[in-house]
């Protein structure tokens, strides 16, 4: 039959074709790219992304979407700009340590705070951090190893963010508001000084040597002026003295008003 013939070869046609597109959008579909330096991994169902050791001096944009877990740790990172992991809703942790960082931008971590459950940003060289940095984030957090300088700013963040229990003691005053501090564990510090505190007295006595120095200057100008004053009156009236009767008696009223 001449139409049953022509219909299975059309058949068979259109079937290799359609075959022939099915391999060819599996041999064109787009591979799934990572960071130069970075390779990925599962481990229990989680989307690892390793970047350590990469020599990266910044956060890679191009993250796949899906990690939930990523490692940043050992590069040469100074900075983390804002919403620098904006792209990652399910991100669940973070290692950012031994790096280089010195500045966190204040929304930095924004979009992090409903999923991250561990952040690590020990061995930087963080001096000082915004708390607002950290503002509703829950993540489990380890500040330890870098240069922080214990004031009122770093016992307000401390308050805020919830440590990794096991970093507390590495949290150390490089520097500090009191000298006598500067080396000791923070926590050892505000067992035994509110730091707030000490810095609104500070700030108060720094305040009172100012107003004492500026009123003792107004003082000593005032006293400088009214000698002045007198000075030169004193003279006026010896010169007057020293004129002839007639002339000295001419000029005595205007003297005395001088003098007034």
């Amino acid at each position: 039959m001449p139409f049953l013939d022509w219909y299975l070869r059309r058949s068979l046609a259109t079937w290799l074709l359609l075959h022939s597109l099915v391999l060819m959008s599996f041999c064109f579909q787009p591979a799934t790219t990572f960071p130069k330096g970075c390779h990925s991994s599962q481990e229990d169902g989680y989307k690892i992304l390793r970047c350590s050791n990469a020599q990266l001096t910044e956060v890679p944009k191009d993250i796949p979407n899906d990690t939930n877990r990523l490692y940043l740790d050992f590069n040469q990172i100074t900075y983390l700009p804002s919403d620098a992991f904006r792209n990652l809703p399910v991100l669940m942790e973070l290692d950012l340590s031994h790096n280089s960082l010195g500045h966190l931008d204040v929304t930095a971590l924004r979009g992090l705070s409903d999923h991250l459950l561990s952040l690590d940003l020990s061995s930087n060289k963080l001096v000082s951090v915004n708390k607002e940095v950290f503002a509703n984030l829950k993540a489990r957090t380890n500040l330890s190893g870098n240069p922080w300088m214990c004031d009122c700013d770093l016992q307000e963040l401390i308050r805020m963010v919830e440590l990794d229990p096991s970093s507390s003691n590495g949290i150390v005053c490089a520097s500090s508001v009191l000298e006598e501090h500067a080396g000791k564990p923070f926590l050892q510090v505000v067992k035994d000084v509110d730091l707030c505190n000490a810095y609104k007295r500070t700030t108060d006595v720094a305040m009172l040597v100012t107003m004492f120095g500026w009123f003792a200057m107004v003082i000593s100008y005032l006293v400088y002026y009214v000698r002045q004053n007198q000075e030169d009156a004193r003279r006026h009236l010896e010169y007057l003295k020293s004129l002839p009767s007639k002339q000295r008696h001419n000029e005595e009223p205007s003297t005395l008003s001088t003098v007034v």
